[in-house]
């Protein structure tokens, strides 16, 4: 049971022009060979603390079903974390500890993830991306930009409909040309009686 401060954070990948996919899904652009020499290098450790510290990954299905295909040649990458997929498709069970989720997502959030995990991260979907935004119920975007630009594909951040003020946490630049943006997503105080 969650008894401390609950975050849901929406993690996104992009290349420079707002991409989150080719066309054709392909992620062979999430490779780098950019090399930034003021930027940081982040080790094993870093990485193992941190992924240590989500309690449990959202995602839509279309993520599912790629970190499916991915897994025949890397593994699962979520390892034991939980991961709730939101779907009303029916899709396989690979890893034992993914569950689907069809309902209302306030429900989700509200009795389901603030009870039982702290640091949970949306892994995927801009229009799951997008639904959180608009029903306030995401608190942080940490958005990944690769050193490409695409020019086409799924856009991120597509019609989202509405205007929304961010506030900047950090900015990390890596070694290899990433650059994350950690944004806090600002609510107004009536927002937040929901």
């Amino acid at each position: 049971m969650n008894t401390g401060a609950f975050k849901l954070t929406i993690h996104m990948v992009s290349s420079l022009d707002g991409f989150i996919a080719k066309t054709d899904n392909s992620i062979s652009w999430f490779e780098t060979v950019d090399y930034y020499e003021q930027g940081i290098t982040l080790t094993e450790q870093d990485t193992a603390a941190f992924l240590k510290s989500i309690d449990c990954y959202v995602m839509g299905y279309r993520t599912y079903e790629h970190a499916l295909k991915l897994s025949e040649s890397y593994g699962w990458v979520y390892g034991d974390v939980p991961v709730i997929v939101i779907t009303h498709r029916n899709l396989p069970v690979n890893p034992q500890n993914v569950e689907f989720y069809s309902g209302d997502l306030n429900t989700l959030v509200d009795e389901r993830l603030k009870s039982n995990y702290k640091n949970v991260w949306m892994a995927g979907g801009a229009t799951l991306a997008k639904e959180l935004i608009l029903l306030k119920l995401a608190d942080d975007i940490r958005l990944s930009i690769m050193p490409i630009i695409l020019g086409e594909g799924k856009l991120f951040f597509d019609q989202i409909g509405q205007e929304q003020a961010l506030h900047l946490k950090n900015v990390t630049a890596y070694k290899n040309g990433i650059v994350d943006l950690h944004y806090e997503i600002k609510h107004s105080k009536t927002d937040l009686i929901h």
